[in-house]
């Protein structure tokens, strides 16, 4: 993609005002002007591509109202972390089209709360139409990035994850490299597998500012290099000609004590003196999610002085950030 610097990402669409991942939250991103929506996707007990941040959907579906699934609750381990709750895998796309979108946030979010339960859950399908119909409406190139979850896991279970993928773009007319697409994951396993696979797109390494990647952790054990390793300028040598970028966590830019912030300094520089690309998550406006210097009165929910903390992500260089509300950033990252 090729827009001004940086491209707003449209995070889950536009989360900051309707249930992510919903139908009316990648309309409102579309129509607020965002380069791209972000659709994450997991998969269905009969292989469909769903479109949720996470294949635990208790706390974003109505799943919990339907009695006829009360005995699908089950506890599990994914990537290493134990969670209870309702999957995706032990569903078909047929019963999970049966529930409703809830907000995962509503203590921050009640206005977005309110549209609980009137929208259905979506499959990848109906995002790259519609993102598709709003290029061909708006008269522009929009994109998608696509972000594979928990692909190792999903892979232990049978499914072919990039086998998944490649069919659902071609039959969607997606895979000739016609709309600008990303693929992007923080297992850098399945993006090699994507890339072999000839897919023609943007690869985009995630980097989570702790911890280390589940896919190296099943390889490796122990031994398995962490994020922070791979963030650093070595980590970064062994990434160029694998990927085309990478997206980090917005703290890795802000951590106040080694000012990375500074144009041109810190993973931000590092990686763009390799001919990386740099995308970062996610420029929120609400205190609850601003660095406490940035915060103002009036509790989590309430805007604080977001700006001020924006302004340093776009004046470290980044390439491409993710917003929840893509009318805000527009607005700022235009001017």
């Amino acid at each position: 993609m090729t827009r001004s610097s940086p491209l707003v990402i449209g995070h889950r669409g536009a989360p900051g005002y309707r249930p992510e991942h919903s139908r009316s939250s990648y309309d409102l991103a579309l129509a607020m002007g965002a380069d791209a929506v972000e659709p994450d996707i997991v998969v269905s007990r009969d292989g469909v591509l769903v479109v949720r941040h996470e294949n635990e959907i208790g706390s974003t579906t109505d799943v919990a109202q339907h009695p006829e699934f009360a005995s699908r609750r089950t506890t599990k381990t994914i990537d290493g972390e134990r969670l209870t709750g309702w999957f995706t895998e032990d569903f078909t796309w047929e019963e999970l089209a049966t529930l409703r979108c809830r907000e995962r946030l509503p203590k921050i979010r009640p206005a977005s709360a309110s549209f609980d339960g009137t929208q259905p859950v979506l499959r990848l399908r109906d995002v790259l139409d519609l993102v598709r119909a709003a290029s061909l409406e708006q008269g522009r190139e929009i994109g998608v990035v696509l972000e594979i979850k928990h692909a190792t896991y999903f892979e232990t279970l049978g499914f072919d994850v990039v086998g998944l993928i490649a069919a659902e773009l071609d039959a969607a007319g997606w895979s000739r490299g016609e709309l600008p697409i990303v693929f992007e994951a923080f297992e850098s396993t399945v993006l090699t597998r994507l890339r072999e696979r000839g897919l023609p797109g943007t690869y985009v390494y995630l980097l989570e500012a702790a911890g280390s990647p589940y896919d190296l952790i099943a390889q490796h054990g122990t031994a398995a290099p962490t994020y922070a390793a791979q963030a650093a300028p070595a980590g970064l040598d062994e990434l160029i000609g694998r990927v085309d970028g990478i997206s980090v966590d917005k703290s890795m830019i802000l951590a106040p004590r080694r000012r990375p912030h500074a144009p041109g300094g810190g993973v931000v520089g590092d990686a763009k003196d390799r001919g990386l690309l740099v995308y970062t998550w996610t420029c929120r406006p609400e205190n609850a999610f601003l660095l406490p210097q940035f915060r103002r009165r009036g509790g989590a929910a309430a805007f604080g002085d977001y700006e001020a903390e924006w302004a340093l992500i776009r004046d470290s260089g980044v390439d491409g950030a993710f917003v929840d509300h893509p009318d805000l950033g527009r607005r700022f990252f235009d001017t």
